[in-house]
């Protein structure tokens, strides 16, 4: 049986190379965290999808589901979730953030 909630986040990570989703925006975070990993990805000069799982509580708990990870911000790179705050920010510090969207041909800087 499909459920409606999977159906749309997948859809959701189908059609954007990057997703986060998190707490508020891009623009507005509403968590530390959250604003952290965006931050990371706009000082990488990579395009990503921002979505608010504030907005809409069926989401937030659907996705937690989904995606077998409690916690939010969630990164998707080509469909796979790559991690929370804390693994983006080791791996912005490594250079393997940078290297996997090298290696997925999602232009950054």
């Amino acid at each position: 049986m499909s459920n409606p909630v999977f159906d749309q986040i997948k859809n959701i990570i189908d059609s954007n190379d990057v997703v986060l989703f998190m707490k508020g925006t891009a623009d507005f975070p509403s968590c530390g965290f959250s604003a952290k990993v965006s931050h990371i990805l706009a000082d990488l000069g990579v395009s990503f999808k921002d979505v608010n799982i504030l907005e809409d509580d069926s989401l937030r708990q659907g996705l937690k589901e989904f995606s077998n990870w409690p916690t939010f911000p969630q990164l998707y790179v080509k469909g796979e979730l790559v991690g929370g705050c804390d693994i983006i920010r080791e791996m912005h510090e490594s250079g393997e953030l940078a290297q996997l969207f090298k290696d997925n041909a999602i232009s950054c800087h």
